[in-house]
């Protein structure tokens, strides 16, 4: 039978505790609900207000995964839900991760946190812009470093201030806090920006998807910001070989990527990093911190 443990006078069915999710590491799922209780301050901050879709992994990277929307069967009442109405089923619902029983109740399903870049109850009014920097081999997150670079000087002429994170995976992730805007009008502005990188950086940057024009280069993808679109979340772990983490990053950080293993961290590294350093995108959940994107005020 599986534990029950009490979490803010929530009962939580813990279930597996010993099996290893990470076989090359031997990282069990014991260890991602130590780290997702670990992080759980700076990882709710960023999912707040947000619906959450998961993706699923519960054997692991090696076994089936599985993205979801609607909440899984089973889901506890005590478990926040919002509408998020879809053309397919106008009456769906999404997960909102508000506090750390619905955290530690999710972590439990063994999930990725992926969120879109706006709030419950504003659906296509983004108050996030993103980036996800994908680098096409040979290219590596050094090549999206320097994308990146550029980026934040680009961004900055117009008056924005970009954080960044590890993908988790291979790539590098902007993030920048706007004023509420029509989503349709922050994805414009996106492409507009990618488009410009691949102008001004031609050996280094595309911005279209084809897989014929991205050896090499790094591909700047604007599209996660399209209201249906979501990003992993600040913090997730990632079903990769190893428990790799989507770990905000210092600009001294990315300005000094020499090698790939330079932007990796594991779910044992972010502890020691919040210690010394807080959260670094904690400036994304200050409203006063929010940028307007240039062409006037927002819808």
């Amino acid at each position: 039978m599986a534990p029950i443990t009490m979490v803010e006078g929530r009962r939580i069915s813990l279930s597996n505790l010993d099996k290893v999710l990470y076989p090359e590491t031997g990282f069990t799922k014991g260890e991602v609900l130590h780290y997702y209780a670990t992080v759980a301050g700076s990882l709710l901050a960023h999912v707040h207000d947000r619906p959450v879709s998961f993706l699923r992994y519960p054997d692991g990277p090696d076994g089936q995964l599985f993205f979801t929307k609607n909440p899984p069967p089973g889901t506890p009442a005590w478990v926040p839900t919002t509408p998020v109405p879809r053309s397919d089923d106008p009456a769906a619902e999404q997960i909102v991760v508000a506090d750390l029983p619905s955290l530690m109740w999710a972590a439990n399903l063994v999930v990725e946190f992926h969120t879109p870049q706006w709030t419950v109850g504003s659906p296509a009014v983004a108050d996030r812009l993103v980036f996800d920097l994908d680098p096409g081999p040979p290219a590596t997150v050094v090549e999206c470093c320097a994308a990146a670079l550029w980026l934040r000087g680009r961004l900055a002429a117009d008056g924005l201030e970009a954080y960044a994170k590890t993908s988790g995976s291979k790539g590098l992730h902007l993030a920048v806090s706007v004023e509420s805007t029509a989503s349709d009008r922050v994805s414009a502005y996106a492409k507009a920006l990618a488009q410009e990188a691949e102008r001004e950086l031609p050996g280094l940057v595309v911005h279209r998807m084809a897989k014929a024009l991205r050896p090499g280069k790094v591909f700047v993808d604007h599209s996660q910001n399209a209201a249906a679109k979501t990003t992993a979340a600040p913090y997730t772990l990632r079903a990769r070989a190893r428990p790799t983490v989507s770990a905000p990053v210092s600009w001294q950080e990315v300005e000094a990527c020499r090698t790939p293993a330079d932007l990796v961290f594991l779910a044992g590294d972010i502890p020691p990093r919040l210690a010394r350093d807080g959260d670094l995108l904690a400036p994304l959940t200050d409203p006063g911190r929010a940028g307007r994107l240039p062409g006037g005020t927002p819808p």
